[in-house]
């Protein structure tokens, strides 16, 4: 085991883990520790805890120090100036007509660096556009193309369901999600139903996911044979929710399908949730 602190340096970012070289620190706490972009500040988000050393990327960097009210006062002024530069960044790409949408500029905490963070529909060279704001700021900096899903969470907003983007409020990180759960949680696959404003498929997909997957183990489903207390008989619908199906029994083809509870049924031979091929291609942009 091993004593760690999370961390994170963006309110709603991913949180890295961090040697507290043995300080007890509170969440909330500001800190200033060494990442692979130089020096920063960031939020304590989860205090002093053991971890299993297996799910840690070795070797972790130490706590450099709580952060003081000069480094509080310094990261204030990064955030001002980070203003100031999105301004002129964006007179910049103006000026030299290349066509990228700037999102966010970054300063590292010491700035050593400036990151500015822009969309485009492909590759912009950018050259000579970095000379530009060398010239400017008189530091490193970093030109940085992010995805659509990305750009949601700096900017935020807020989504059809009325309530801010989960991106942008509390998830640390995206996880994958797919038009097969679309599939197997029984929605429409049209793109404006379960595309989100970034038009990528909906994160909020995946938070069901688990619980479809068990009903889907537990639940005969469309093309299934099943024996029910009045005969063999194929299932032609169903509600994985409510547990009821609806079955075409053998021994009357002609007549309507009978509608079952899962528990009533007996399970002769399962069938599968398929998502058709020109489902897939007329929808596989939205997964990236």
């Amino acid at each position: 085991m091993a004593e760690v602190i999370g961390i994170r340096f963006k309110e709603v970012g991913k949180v890295y883990y961090f040697d507290p070289d043995g300080q007890k620190l509170k969440k909330g706490n500001k800190v200033i520790v060494e990442t692979v972009r130089g020096i920063e500040c960031g939020e304590v988000a989860m205090d002093n805890r053991d971890i299993n050393e297996e799910e840690l990327v070795k070797p972790l960097k130490k706590l450099i120090r709580i952060a003081t009210e000069k480094d509080i006062a310094q990261f204030t002024t990064n955030k001002e100036k980070e203003k100031e530069a999105f301004e002129i960044c964006q007179k910049k790409i103006s000026n030299h007509g290349l066509d990228m949408k700037l999102v966010d500029v970054e300063y590292t905490f010491d700035g050593g660096k400036i990151l500015f963070y822009f969309t485009a529909d492909g590759r912009v060279d950018f050259r000579e556009l970095v000379k530009d704001l060398a010239g400017v700021f008189k530091t490193r900096i970093e030109l940085r193309q992010i995805g659509v899903r990305d750009e949601s969470k700096m900017l935020g907003g807020l989504g059809m369901c009325g309530r801010p983007f989960c991106c942008s409020s509390f998830l640390g990180e995206f996880q994958p999600v797919s038009i097969k759960m679309a599939k197997e949680q029984g929605l429409s696959l049209n793109p404006t139903k379960i595309s989100g404003a970034c038009g990528r498929l909906m994160c909020c997909l995946k938070y069901e996911q688990n619980a479809y997957e068990h009903l889907l183990k537990i639940t005969p489903k469309p093309g299934a044979i099943v024996e029910t207390k009045e005969g063999a008989g194929t299932v032609t619908d169903f509600s994985l929710l409510t547990g009821t199906l609806k079955v075409q029994l053998h021994n009357n083809p002609d007549a309507p399908p009978k509608t079952f509870n899962r528990k009533e049924v007996k399970l002769v031979r399962d069938a599968k949730i398929r998502v058709a091929k020109e489902e897939i291609e007329a929808l596989k942009d939205m997964e990236g």
